[in-house]
């Protein structure tokens, strides 16, 4: 029948998929470039995760530590 490899309900979403499937099959990248691509994105993302969770970590601790030396009060003033 085709070369698709799943199971869909809707024929015109098959025949999109097929379509864009062989047609991607033409340009033929080749498998050291897809695998460097996904490489440099997995890096570049990871960075950019682990940047986020050190500035979160900053965060926490200098209020951790303000709070130990008793600058601030989590505990509203009446």
């Amino acid at each position: 029948m085709s070369d698709c490899s799943f199971v869909v309900s809707d024929m015109s979403s098959f025949q999109f998929f097929c379509n864009t499937s062989r047609a991607s099959l033409k340009k033929k990248k080749s498998c050291f470039q897809e695998k460097t691509i996904v490489l440099v994105l997995g890096l570049a993302t990871g960075g950019l995760w682990k940047m986020h969770h050190w500035n979160e970590q900053r965060k926490i601790r200098t209020f951790s530590d303000l709070l130990e030396k008793g600058e601030i009060s989590v505990v509203a003033e009446e």
